[in-house]
């Protein structure tokens, strides 16, 4: 404009100025920059949650985890919404709920808006990616029916809800598992996670646990501890899988694993596989114990029945291990 005449240009600044000036006056509330864009970044992901919302019918045999997960103990124990930013981190979306048991109030709600601002100063520290919010219910099981018809930050249905339990807390446990036939009705993979007093040591890497009944778990453990293995956190940690089989199964299995990391779909050495013979006089948790004992996380599958029939009793016996998911698939997952 200079260029072109310069007269016509100081002008046309003069008077951008002054409309600046008398706007920015006249509506005191409104500025800064942030304002305008903030307004943008609203209507751009309104219209990309639409868009995934009409084409999820389209999607494929790829899948990635949409993980919700409600707790009450959010600020005494951080460990579940440590374990929903590692899954979150690149391949992931989660959803974390602080619940306040309670019935609406003004009181409730002044709560409810106090904790929500500590739980994005939470979200803050540990550079996460996961959206957080605060839920009122009376009760569990009431907070638990409306987090899973609640869409995901990515505007897509929730596919895994994650539930948590103090190690040893045998009510928190029986809670859990007087709802768990309500989250499988819709069709979800289920984590749980056992909090334990052990420090997680990222060094000592990722255990995974595959017994002849985790037909469906085994995949879905893998590609989890893959995606979490993926955070800065776990930078110098590794997968160990462990591979539970009776003798004559032996070749098969170790056939299947090669396969899988010949064809580069499992990202693990052939040192960190090691395949056990089970046999009928030893409890699988008596090996599970002595070799993850100081493993930095560990996974363990279980399927829908054996929860039916060991009720509270599936998820005891593990009190030398540290911290364990235990990992329900809802169906198999193929690794791609």
């Amino acid at each position: 404009m200079l260029m072109i005449n310069i007269t016509a240009a100081i002008f046309a600044i003069i008077i951008i100025a002054l409309l600046y000036v008398s706007i920015s006056n006249h509506h005191k509330e409104r500025k800064g920059l942030e304002v305008i864009f903030q307004g943008a970044f609203f209507q751009l992901a309104r219209s990309i949650q639409i868009y995934l919302q009409k084409t999820k019918k389209k999607q494929g045999a790829s899948w990635r985890p949409s993980v919700v997960c409600v707790s009450k103990n959010t600020f005494n124990r951080p460990k579940p919404f440590e374990l929903i930013t590692w899954i979150s981190y690149r391949y992931g979306f989660a959803t974390y709920i602080h619940l306040i048991e309670g019935y609406y109030s003004r009181s409730t709600c002044k709560q409810s808006n106090e904790e929500l601002t500590k739980l994005i100063q939470l979200s803050d520290i540990e550079e996460s990616n996961v959206y957080v919010d605060t839920l009122i219910s009376p009760s569990y099981t009431s907070a638990i029916a409306q987090i899973i018809q609640l869409p995901s930050v990515s505007g897509m249905e929730s596919n895994m809800a994650l539930f948590e339990y103090e190690q040893g807390n045998s009510k928190e446990i029986c809670r859990i598992i007087d709802n768990y036939s309500l989250v499988k009705a819709g069709s979800f993979d289920v984590c749980i996670y056992a909090n334990s007093q052990k420090a997680i040591n990222f060094r000592q890497g990722i255990h995974v646990w595959i017994k002849p009944t985790d037909s469906e778990n085994a995949n879905l453990m893998i590609l989890i501890s893959y995606i979490i293995l993926g955070h800065p956190d776990w930078k110098k940690g590794f997968i160990k899988i462990f591979s539970l089989c009776r003798e004559e199964e032996k070749q098969q299995v170790w056939d299947q694993i090669i396969k899988l990391i010949g064809e580069g779909r499992l990202p693990i050495s052939r040192r960190n596989i090691e395949i056990i013979t089970l046999e009928a006089n030893v409890n699988p948790k008596t090996l599970i114990n002595e070799r993850s004992v100081n493993a930095g996380l560990t996974l363990i599958g279980f399927r829908e029945e054996m929860i039916r029939q060991y009720g509270e009793k599936l998820f005891e016996g593990y009190e030398q291990i540290g911290n364990i998911v235990f990992v329900n698939a809802n169906k198999y997952k193929e690794i791609i």
